[in-house]
């Protein structure tokens, strides 16, 4: 068979599904409801000079303290017969203007000291912030009150106050953040190419900052206009005959029995207006918040969505398979795109088994293993297809109560990172004890002799003196063994390790791997390894799944895939691997990216890359073939023996 050479094809561009910032605010449904009384009361108090409203400051004794619906008088007046209506218009557009612009001051300076405090660090850190404690040593509310009284009531001078006991909220805030960005590598790389710190602060740190300013004015823009109407309802803000939303109220407050409409109407005024405000403000931190972008607003439960598609299937499990997955298809939704990062994929995990799952970055194999036990975060991920059977019990079906008992005790997982597994906060003997007693209600000194001896089973010496060490204070290698510690905790019939060597030096790595050989050995644990090195995968592996683009591409024995790869791509992956003893061994690199999960092509993923790829390639889905007992490839022009030596 003859290799077509083709170029790799670029897929048109396809725009991007995720939902824009407004998209994602409107998405939020009491946000969306802040955000239209907002506007109405924004666009009402604006218009108040060209609507055919009385004059507020006209007094009419003789139709004081008329009841609302009176006629000429829809909300009717107050104690001197001005219309309620029409002052309380315009005291809200004043309340808005001294709410917006005190904030904008606080902001600005509050932001500008955190900036400064958090970047320049060391004596001009300690003289801004010490500053800032004296400020917030005193009660905000009497601070304000002493400002006022000092500069001399009027709504000016309670603006100038409300603005400064403000000013440390902003200050601390970004303060605590900038002192985090300034120690980060983007900023040294910045500094050591020649920019100055005035630039470094502004271009590098300001735009990391920004979302967080923003977020801190939308939620504090309510508290100015609630302190500003507390500073003119004890008098000390508007004065008449000039209104505002405190003053209306503090004009209310003798008559409150007599006409309890006259503090009624501004009062409802000042809860509808800082409602909206924080309603809107709750919102825009949630779209601002880069952990939410994903499509939902909502933060992911504890277990991955199953909603299967269709009827679920009859399956009868493998006798022989400990852990049994049929069909998985696992979907992320944002917004109105569907990422299909599994699709469709059977795997089978025998006692005492070890299946390799080989891949690049991206291709789906993660996602595969963490579906298993409800690991995706939903949103956005769903499970839409499949079983998954734990000694044929379908986990997928199972309930949230009974998941929960199954990991970590018939299931566990072995991370990549083990640092971000590990509780900082907590020392490595107090995590293991906890994971033991999580499933086997045992009295805490029995634990934690149970906890030294799976320390000693993985060979960490000094296993007591260990257990009171803190995660930073052990080695990776330390760190990744206390992790497969915890995974033995409850003797599991299968342990996912996913990537669990990748971060570790070549040594450590071979120790880790040997280990996990060796427990699997002698508990007779079936063991799912994930990996994108086959250099890896010859050393512990027994049978091998290579995945690309959410499916797999092919299966078989280790020794098989090695020796003899099917197709194009597992031989392109083993082809990256150096070989030890062969200098002169050209190491082959594959072209191109895998393709988008959410616009693949209609025939096989991989033919854009594969350089045997033909027009049938591209025709229609392609299955997997079966080549021998246990061994399958999903590709109509394999490759043979002669491709192979070629």
């Amino acid at each position: 068979m003859t290799a077509v050479e083709s170029a790799p094809i670029q897929p048109a561009r396809k725009p991007s599904g995720r939902p824009s910032a407004t998209r994602l605010l409107l998405n939020n449904t009491l946000a969306t409801a802040g955000l239209v009384v907002l506007a109405a009361i924004v666009l009402i108090a604006l218009a108040a000079p060209i609507l055919p409203l009385a004059d507020p400051d006209a007094t009419a004794p003789a139709n004081r303290l008329l009841r609302p619906l009176a006629e000429g008088h829809l909300l009717g007046t107050d104690a001197l017969g001005r219309d309620i209506l029409s002052r309380l218009i315009w005291g809200t557009r004043v309340s808005l203007a001294v709410g917006i612009s005190a904030t904008l001051i606080a902001a600005f300076f509050g932001s500008l000291i955190g900036l400064v405090a958090g970047y320049a660090g060391g004596r001009i850190d300690t003289v801004l912030m010490r500053g800032i404690d004296m400020v917030m040593a005193f009660p905000y509310i009497l601070l304000a009150l002493a400002i006022v009284a000092v500069l001399g009531p009027g709504l000016l001078n309670a603006l100038y106050a409300i603005a400064v006991v403000n000013i440390p909220f902003f200050a601390r805030n970004i303060r605590g953040i900038t002192l985090g960005l300034a120690r980060r590598e983007f900023v040294d790389a910045a500094r050591l190419s020649g920019k100055s710190h005035a630039q470094i602060l502004f271009i590098e740190v300001l735009p990391n900052v920004l979302p967080v300013i923003v977020i801190t004015m939308s939620t504090t823009v309510g508290w100015m206009i609630l302190e500003t109407a507390g500073l003119s309802f004890l008098g000390l803000g508007a004065q008449p005959p000039q209104a505002d939303l405190g003053s209306m109220l503090g004009d209310g407050r003798k008559i409150l029995f007599t006409a309890p409409h006259v503090s009624i109407i501004p009062g409802l005024m000042i809860f509808v207006l800082v409602m909206s405000i924080n309603l809107l403000g709750d919102g825009v931190r949630d779209v601002l918040d880069p952990r939410l972008k994903s499509g939902a607003l909502s933060r992911p439960v504890a277990r991955t969505a199953v909603m299967r598609e269709g009827l679920v299937p009859d399956v009868a499990p493998d006798p022989d398979a400990v852990l049994d997955v049929r069909d998985l298809n696992t979907q992320f939704r944002l917004g109105g795109d569907v990422y299909r990062a599994v699709g469709g994929v059977d795997m089978r995990v025998g006692k005492g088994e070890c299946l390799g799952i080989v891949g690049e970055s991206g291709s789906g194999k993660s996602v595969s293993a963490m579906s298993i036990m409800g690991l995706v975060p939903s949103p956005p991920g769903r499970i839409t297809g499949g079983v998954a059977l734990l000694e044929g019990e379908d986990l997928f079906s199972a309930s949230d109560a009974r998941i929960r008992q199954l990991r970590g005790s018939a299931v566990s997982h072995v991370f990549q990172d083990p640092l971000s597994t590990l509780h900082p906060l907590f020392t490595v003997g107090d995590q293991l004890v906890e994971a033991i007693r999580a499933h086997d209600p045992l009295p805490k000194a029995e634990a934690g002799r149970k906890a030294a001896e799976l320390l000693r089973i993985v060979r960490i010496p000094n296993p007591s003196e260990r257990m009171k060490a803190y995660p930073h204070e052990l080695s990776g290698g330390m760190r990744q063994r206390v992790c497969i510690a915890m995974a033995l905790a409850h003797d599991a019939r299968v342990i996912i390790a996913d990537e669990p060597t990748t971060a570790l030096d070549v040594t450590v790595q071979a120790q880790v791997l040997s280990l996990l050989d060796t427990l699997r050995a002698e508990r007779d644990t079936g063991i799912l390894f994930i990996t994108h090195d086959f250099g890896v995968v010859s050393a512990i592996c027994d049978r091998v799944a290579v995945m690309y683009a959410g499916r797999f591409v092919e299966t078989g024995t280790t020794e098989e895939i090695l020796s003899a790869p099917a197709h194009p791509y597992t031989a392109k992956l083993i082809d990256c691997v150096p070989v030890l003893g062969e200098p002169d061994r050209r190491l082959d690199a594959i072209e191109g990216r895998p393709p988008m999960v959410n616009d693949l092509p209609e025939g096989c993923a991989f033919a854009p890359r594969c350089p045997r790829a033909q027009a049938d390639c591209r025709a229609a889905p392609i299955g997997l073939t079966e080549l021998g007992e246990g061994r399958t490839v999903r590709c109509i022009h394999p490759l043979t023996g002669d491709d192979r030596d070629a």
